[in-house]
């Protein structure tokens, strides 16, 4: 045959070439692999400083509320946009709590960085790095990144260097553990969507549990004890909605163990102590209606089944859930700058570095120093939220005035200081029943609701601020799916 003839000719060609000529292919074949490639750390890596004709280059450390904020407002005219972070989204809190059983899913309260700021998808000179920073450097202008790794399988984290013209460090808060032995090891979180997913996954594993066979009544009671420990505005609101997916979902479809799921708030204080006094008695008096056990204690050790308290009081647990505020995260203690009280980052009326040229500081990890005078704002979203856009317009103002590049805003007038006004706290607490706080402090007098009316105001408040019009069409979805079918309790 004709083919066969022809295969015949070339595998006889083929091994009359000489070995100078099958060493050559073998070389050129060796360029498509990874075995005999030189070290990562041999490549050169990272953005340069830019040049005079073109656009400075703002970096951006984080992607929470001021981060994100910050990006929105920012002129892609006037900068080059540059953000790392570990994650490529926002996490609109206030609904995640939500997410945690099934009220509404994780990618309704994620927002895409890019849908933020479509600039950093698209602009030459723009940029999202999925990395976490590790050094700052002020004095040659540059930040220190390593990309994010998971799990044994993926590959070594690559090493590289941004330089700034204008550097912003958003990149939040770490929640605080007090030193108390077990935390991070045995409860879950609530800051992130990987954490909802986690606790609504050992949720579900746990109902399944409980209804298998030969399980002891003991067991099934310890592992349907749910145990919030923090008495805020994120403990309060997920007590709230477990309690309704309690008393809405669990009660019809696991009604072999509907009897023994309960849920226990841990505070060493008053729960919701920020908000007014009528509007907390309000608040325990629909937690503990609602099956919602309060325990005012201080937790002394974690252990894998149970929690130990300061009078020797033994909690056990199924689901422990960790919520009593912030602090700073380990990269904010490592950096040299001047902190203010609490550990944060410190800055001026301006949202400055004062000993760091071009350096700006919002959110969770930054404070007024105490030179300023000024308290250290709360750790609230709307702080971190006004931080960011008064930023945006800061440098949009020193963009416009021909300060946008390294060390050429020093003789600028940055105008008037950043000033902060409360508008008020929110928190729902089940049943469809909410709190809603609009004092400006909490000696100030003002109007404070409670009921369904205030739950209205807290559902309408939040989903206007949404940062997209995606993500409230999902939430409004998922809101009316879960009011006519109930919640989605697939263990996915």
């Amino acid at each position: 045959m004709f083919w066969c003839r022809n295969f015949i000719k070339i595998s006889t060609a083929t091994k009359a070439k000489s070995p100078i000529t099958t060493n050559l292919i073998l070389t050129s074949l060796s360029h498509f692999s990874t075995a005999n490639q030189p070290p990562v750390a041999a490549q050169p890596s990272g953005l340069g400083p830019t040049k005079a004709d073109e656009k400075p280059r703002v970096v951006v450390l984080g992607s929470g509320w001021a981060g994100s904020r910050l990006m929105k407002g920012l002129d892609p005219k006037l900068y080059d946009i540059v953000c790392v972070s570990p994650r490529n989204h926002m996490v609109f809190t206030p609904l995640l709590a939500s997410t945690c059983v099934g009220t509404l899913e994780f990618r309704s309260v994620a927002e895409p960085i890019s849908r933020i700021q479509p600039s950093i998808s698209s602009a030459p000179g723009s940029y999202f790095f999925l990395a976490n920073c590790t050094a700052v450097n002020t004095e040659t202008h540059e930040v220190h990144c390593e990309t994010v790794t998971e799990g044994d399988q993926t590959s070594e984290a690559w090493k590289f260097k941004i330089s700034y013209d204008k550097l912003v460090i958003a990149s939040g808060a770490q929640a605080s553990t007090f030193g108390i032995h077990g935390v991070k090891e045995h409860a879950v979180f609530l800051r992130e969507v990987h954490h909802a997913q986690a606790i609504r996954r050992k949720l579900l594993l746990n109902l399944m549990l409980s209804d298998v066979p030969g399980i002891s009544e003991e067991e099934k009671r310890r592992l349907l004890h749910c145990v919030v420990v923090g008495g805020g505005p994120t403990g309060v609101e997920f007590s709230g909605e477990l309690s309704d997916f309690i008393r809405s979902d669990v009660h019809q479809r696991y009604t072999h163990v509907k009897d023994y799921i309960h849920v226990t708030l841990i505070e060493a204080n008053d729960i919701l102590s920020s908000f007014d006094d009528r509007l907390r008695h309000y608040a325990i008096k629909q937690l503990t209606k609602s099956g919602v056990r309060l325990v005012r204690g201080t937790v002394k050790d974690v252990r894998p089944e149970n929690v130990i308290l300061s009078d020797g009081l033994e909690v056990p647990y199924g689901l422990l859930v960790w919520s009593t505020g912030v602090g700073p995260s380990p990269f904010v203690n490592s950096l040299r700058l001047p902190k203010s009280p609490g550990g944060r980052i410190g800055i001026d009326e301006w949202l400055r570095v004062p000993t760091a040229q071009d350096v700006f500081s919002i959110g969770d990890c930054s404070g007024f120093l105490e030179s300023t005078g000024k308290p250290v704002l709360p750790a609230l979203a709307q702080v971190a939220e006004r931080q960011g856009k008064y930023l945006a317009d800061l440098l949009n103002k020193i963009g416009k005035e021909g300060g946008g590049h390294a060390n050429r805003a020093k003789a600028l007038d940055f105008g008037d200081p950043f000033e902060y006004k409360h508008l008020g706290s929110m928190a729902t607490v089940g049943r469809f029943k909410a709190l809603v706080d609009l004092r400006l402090s909490k000696e100030a007098k003002g109007v404070s609701l409670a009921g369904f009316f205030s739950w209205f105001i807290w559902r309408s408040a939040y989903l206007t601020r949404v940062v997209s019009w995606r993500n409230r069409f999902y939430v409004v979805i998922n809101w009316l799916t879960t009011s006519v079918f109930g919640r989605d309790i697939s263990r996915l």
